[in-house]
């Protein structure tokens, strides 16, 4: 059976997470009044920004033109602190070419807007690997709900057991069981015992510098 690999972006492709946890951190509250430490902005860093607004403001704080506003916003002020660092994980781009060559398909499932997978994908230049992305644009309900790779595993044509996903938070992971999906878990951010509720998880990886997409396959295959 056709295996696929499914990438998350941010924290899983690229260690940037603490350069969005900075820019929501300071709208939030420099800018919302929201009073949040770090460790609780850190705590809301999943699903749609729409979402995570809605979640520490409410419903009915902003309007949805307010919501987009801000969303942009915040991306801008990610994208201009981070662009200087913007490079791969090390060993991914090797791996992205072996798994290429291999054939296997690969999509991003990403909770970001398509306006940050851009900044990403065409800043390094790797949109050709992917056959598929399903962006915060293209779901009904972001991760931990299983939309967003069950929308790329049938993009890709692929059955959703046969379908890998790579995560760095513990809601993707979520999403990826919720899926019916293993995973392999990038601890850029969350260390390991944040995960230990969670189940298909087949290693714990710091890069991609000792990942072969052979071994993948075959460790998916037992």
């Amino acid at each position: 059976m056709e295996k696929a690999f499914l990438f998350d972006l941010n924290g899983t492709m690229i260690d940037d997470m603490e350069f969005h946890l900075k820019a929501w951190y300071h709208i939030l509250n420099d800018d919302l009044g929201a009073n949040l430490s770090w460790e609780e902005t850190k705590s809301h860093m999943y699903g749609k920004n729409s979402e995570l607004l809605i979640r520490i403001f409410g419903k009915d704080r902003f309007t949805a033109e307010e919501i987009d506003r801000l969303s942009v916003e915040k991306e801008k002020r990610y994208q201009q602190e981070y662009r200087p660092h913007l490079q791969l994980l090390p060993g991914l781009h090797q791996f992205l070419e072996k798994a290429h060559a291999l054939k296997i398909p690969m999509a991003i499932g990403s909770a970001a807007i398509p306006f940050n997978i851009n900044f990403v994908l065409d800043g390094l230049n790797i949109r050709h690997y992917f056959k598929a992305i399903v962006s915060a644009d293209d779901v009904q309900i972001s991760k931990p709900h299983p939309e967003t790779y069950l929308k790329a595993a049938r993009l890709l044509g692929v059955d959703p057991a046969n379908c890998l996903v790579f995560e760095d938070a513990p809601k993707g992971v979520e999403a990826a069981q919720n899926a019916g999906m293993s995973s392999v878990v990038l601890t850029t951010m969350h260390e390991q015992h944040e995960f230990t509720q969670y189940t298909g998880i087949i290693q714990f990886i710091k890069d991609y510098t000792h990942l072969t997409p052979a071994g993948l396959v075959q460790a998916m295959a037992v």
